[in-house]
């Protein structure tokens, strides 16, 4: 497993941006997918973004597509999810997840390690 530290998150308006980093620990992180999560008080943990190992290849949540792009840093560790055009809705903890394997994958369970979340705020 690698150690995961999101940052980045805040208060923002609604039309804002804010670009996430998870900095992971580890001599590893070129061999796993990573993934952006977020949930909202109340609400499941959902799916946003994730990364192959390589960076070619990537999936969005329909609900941000267009508005999100997720891209990786391997000589720095580092995984970024910039968000432009926020909306209200997307108010919520955001959580990077790692996973072993080179296809990108939208479940929660698939994923084995977590950061500890950042913050978004969104107000309208």
């Amino acid at each position: 497993q690698v150690q995961l530290v999101e940052s980045g998150g805040g208060l923002v308006q609604a039309g804002g941006s804010l670009r996430l980093s998870c900095a992971t620990s580890g001599r590893t992180f070129s061999s796993y997918t990573m993934g952006w999560f977020r949930q909202a008080p109340g609400k499941e943990r959902e799916f946003v973004a994730a990364i192959s190992w390589n960076g070619e290849s990537t999936d969005y949540a329909d609900s941000v597509k267009g508005r999100v792009t997720i891209s990786r840093d391997n000589a720095k560790n580092t995984v970024y999810l910039q968000m432009n055009s926020l909306k209200v809705e997307g108010t919520a903890a955001y959580y990077c997840a790692a996973r072993k394997g080179v296809i990108p994958s939208r479940e929660v369970t698939n994923y084995g390690s977590w950061g500890q979340g950042t913050q978004v705020t969104v107000s309208s």
